[in-house]
């Protein structure tokens, strides 16, 4: 089966393939003695939160401030 690559750098994947490992939303991608490997991947919970935090730009650094104003909050 083939897979074209769009203008863009895009890869279209065949729909029937897709189908055989569930129609990921996210893949890991490898080289591998010169060929590409996709890996379906599922992201947790924890990366979905982060992405949104990175998203709002708050850092770690906003996150440990919070905490520590929330536990002073209560003296």
């Amino acid at each position: 089966m083939l897979a074209k690559v769009t203008s863009k750098n895009q890869l279209t994947l065949p729909k029937a393939m897709l189908q055989q490992v569930g129609t990921p939303e996210y893949f890991e991608i490898a080289m591998i003695d010169g060929r590409l490997i996709l890996t379906p991947v599922t992201l947790q919970k924890s990366d979905a939160v982060r992405n949104k935090l990175e998203k709002l730009g708050i850092s770690e650094q906003d996150i440990q401030d919070a905490v520590i104003w929330a536990r002073n909050r209560g003296e």
